[in-house]
């Protein structure tokens, strides 16, 4: 019994979320809409003089209005991950022989841990959707999602035909965030699934090692 419960949980789940799969960088929907997704590099506002801000948001405000199609600005706050960083320290002061260097390292470490605890600092990361809703015309006069009753080859090439349209959406976006002074850079098909797993469970960090063997193109979310 706790097995079908467990079982209904986890499809009933799953129809909540709109993603049939990610594929070669793109995340394809139920209902055959594309998405590409950017992360974009910070720009330190308050560091700016009043006229290089003015700039910016001239330069923001004609990029957006420039733009043909909608597009989704998303921003991801954590808590700041020190862990890489103490790892590289604990290797550091695995290596050292020095005792003085050993204790300062030790407590460098300890404040670091504390300072972070006590400070709450979190890390902000930037994205941008770019969508691309492939549509045909039927025989009957109707529309339809392009990936509709097909053939296994007519839907590749229509895949790769709105790739090439998604394509474009994603140079026009990248050239404007240029203008703006903002790097970016297209997430691929593994990234994509770890933005996703951490969107949908916030209290984890790390993705299970069972999901990292499974994240190559065309994995299903």
């Amino acid at each position: 019994m706790p097995n079908n419960l467990n079982t209904k949980n986890a499809s009933a789940s799953q129809d909540f979320v709109p993603i049939e799969e990610v594929r070669d960088g793109v995340v394809v929907l139920k209902n055959g809409g594309m998405r590409a997704i950017l992360m974009a590099s910070s720009v330190n506002f308050a560091l700016k003089s009043e006229d290089e801000r003015t700039g910016f948001i001239f330069q923001f405000q004609n990029f957006l209005n420039s733009l043909d199609f909608s597009t989704q600005i998303y921003i991801q706050s954590r808590d700041l991950d020190i862990r890489p960083y103490i790892a590289t320290l604990e290797d550091a002061y695995a290596k050292t022989t020095d005792d003085l260097m050993r204790i300062q390292i030790k407590e460098y470490m300890t404040f670091i841990q504390r300072f972070v605890e006590g400070a709450n600092i979190m890390t902000k990361q930037f994205f941008v959707v770019v969508p691309f809703n492939p549509t045909v015309v039927n025989l009957s006069g109707g529309i339809s999602s392009i990936f509709g009753k097909k053939t296994k080859t007519q839907v590749q090439n229509s895949f790769e035909e709105n790739i090439t349209q998604l394509d474009q959406r994603i140079a026009i976006v990248q050239q404007g965030l240029m203008r703006s002074g903002i790097r970016s850079v297209q997430l691929d098909t593994e990234e994509i699934i770890e933005l996703y797993y951490k969107i949908f469970n916030p209290g984890e960090r790390d993705m299970p090692e069972s999901m990292i063997g499974n994240t190559q193109a065309g994995s299903n979310i």
